[in-house]
C-alpha cells in the first residue's frame, strides 16, 4: 500500500495540496489537473443541436476591406469609395462611434494598397499624455529634454514613412500640435524635437474621429487648414445595432475569441438576445461580451446564463425581475446557484483552487498558466464550484 501510495503521490506532481473532509474528518491530498474532454462524453439529442447554432471556422486574423463590406449597404458603399481611392495619395478621415473598427478598417485599407509591405503606425491621440504627444508623433534627439532616452526616439511620423500613419481620435489632438502637424503634411518634412535637420517622409495619413470635427471648427477648438487636409474623403461606419449583418458579426466574434479547438456554438435564445441588444460600446463591447461568456460556457456552447444579465434580460432589467421571461432565466442560475452536496474530492479540488487562486492574488490568467490550464477550462470550474472571479 506504501508503494502504491508513494507511486501515485509522484504522478501528482509538485502541486499537492493538504486538505481535510470537515463532515467526516478524512484527509485527503488533492492537485487540480486539466479536464481531460477526450474521457467524457456527451449524448445531444437531434432537438438539442437544431436548438445551437454553430460558428463559422477558419476567420482570418487580418480583416480585408471584402471581409468587411459583409451584407450590410453602408459597409459595401465605404469598402467601394475605399478602393477606389486606395492608391491615389487621398487622404481618409474615418468617423463614427467609440468601437466600431475605425482602426480595423483602415489597417484593410493599408493592406489593399501598394503601401500594404511598409508599416501600419497607429497614435491614438486621446491615449497619449498632451505632455508626451509630441514626441511620440515627431521623435526626438538624443539629449532634446532631460529624460530623453540616450539614443533618442524615432516617432510616428519618421516610422510610417513609405507605409500609413493612422491618427485615431484626431479631435483630441492639442491645438499647437494640430499647427506642426499641417506643416508636416505641407512640407512632407518633419523636424524631430531637439533636431536642426529636417527629415523627408513619404507620409500617407488615415484619422479617425468619433467627435463632430466641423462643430469643433466653429468652436475654434480644430483647425480648418487641417481639417481639409485630413478630409480627402469622410467615411462613415454605420453603429453596430444598425448593421444589417449583425448576425453574421455575432457568430465571426464569437469564432474569433474561441480558444477552443472545437467551433464553438452559441443557443438560439442566447443569440437572440445578442441581436436585440443595443450595443452601446460597439464590436468592442460584443467582443468583450462573447469571450467572458466562452470562458463561463460548457463545452464552448454560449447559454443565455453566461450572458451578462443586461443583455440577458435587456435594457429594462433591475432587482426587482417582473417579467416572465427573466424569471424563467434565473429559475436555471439559481439551480446551480443551490447547494450543492459535492464529494470529499470535490471538495478538495474546490478547496486547493481557492488556494491557488488566492496565492496569485485573484488573477485567474496567472492562475491558469500555473495550474497549465486555459482560461476555459479554469472558469468552468469557477461555475462548477461556485467561486467569484473576484474576492469578496
Amino acid at each position: 500500500k506504501e508503494e502504491m501510495l508513494d507511486t501515485r503521490f509522484s504522478q501528482l506532481g509538485h502541486r499537492v495540496f493538504p486538505v481535510e473532509d470537515i463532515h467526516h474528518g478524512r484527509r485527503y491530498l488533492a492537485t487540480i489537473v486539466k479536464e481531460d474532454r477526450n474521457a467524457r462524453t456527451t449524448i445531444k439529442t437531434r432537438k438539442n443541436r437544431d436548438k445551437m447554432i454553430v460558428a463559422p471556422t477558419n476567420i482570418p486574423e487580418k480583416k480585408s476591406l471584402k471581409d468587411l463590406s459583409g451584407n450590410d449597404p453602408r459597409m459595401a458603399f465605404n469598402v467601394r469609395c475605399a478602393r477606389r481611392i486606395v492608391d491615389k495619395n487621398i487622404s481618409i478621415l474615418i468617423t463614427g462611434d467609440t468601437g466600431c473598427g475605425k482602426e480595423v478598417f483602415a489597417l484593410a485599407v493599408h493592406e489593399a494598397s501598394s503601401r500594404a509591405s511598409k508599416p501600419f503606425v497607429a497614435l491614438n491621440c486621446a491615449a497619449i499624455p498632451e505632455s508626451l504627444i509630441e514626441s511620440e508623433l515627431f521623435g526626438y534627439k538624443s539629449g532634446a529634454f532631460t529624460g530623453a532616452r540616450r539614443e533618442g526616439m524615432q516617432g510616428c511620423v519618421l516610422k510610417s514613412s513609405g507605409g500609413t500613419l493612422f491618427l485615431d481620435e484626431i479631435g483630441d489632438m492639442p491645438l499647437n500640435l494640430q499647427t506642426r502637424l499641417l506643416r508636416v503634411l505641407e512640407s512632407k518634412e518633419v523636424l524631430p524635437l531637439g533636431s536642426q535637420t529636417p527629415v523627408k517622409v513619404d507620409l500617407h495619413i488615415i484619422s479617425a474621429s468619433n467627435r463632430d470635427l466641423k462643430k469643433m471648427m466653429s468652436e475654434g477648438t480644430f483647425r480648418d487648414d487641417l481639417y481639409y487636409r485630413l478630409n480627402g474623403m469622410t467615411l462613415t461606419l454605420p453603429p453596430l445595432k444598425e448593421r444589417r449583418d449583425l448576425k453574421d458579426i455575432i457568430l465571426c466574434v464569437l469564432a474569433t475569441e474561441n480558444d477552443s479547438d472545437q467551433p464553438a456554438s452559441i443557443e438560439q435564445k442566447a443569440f437572440a438576445k445578442l441581436t436585440e441588444y443595443s450595443w452601446p460600446g460597439n464590436i468592442r463591447e460584443l467582443r468583450n461580451v462573447l469571450r467572458t461568456a466562452l470562458a463561463l460556457s460548457d463545452e464552448g456552447v454560449v447559454r443565455l446564463s453566461d450572458l451578462p444579465r443586461e443583455i440577458a434580460f435587456g435594457d429594462g432589467f433591475d432587482s426587482d425581475m417582473g417579467q416572465a421571461d427573466e424569471s424563467s432565466v434565473m429559475d436555471a442560475q439559481s439551480a446551480e446557484l443551490e447547494p450543492i452536496h459535492r464529494s470529499p474530492l470535490e471538495n478538495a479540488e474546490r478547496e486547493a483552487l481557492l488556494q491557488e487562486i488566492e496565492r496569485n492574488h485573484w488573477k485567474m490568467t496567472v492562475t491558469a498558466e500555473k495550474l497549465k490550464m486555459s482560461r476555459s477550462t479554469l472558469y468552468r470550474k469557477l461555475k462548477k464550484y461556485g467561486i467569484p472571479i473576484t474576492p469578496g
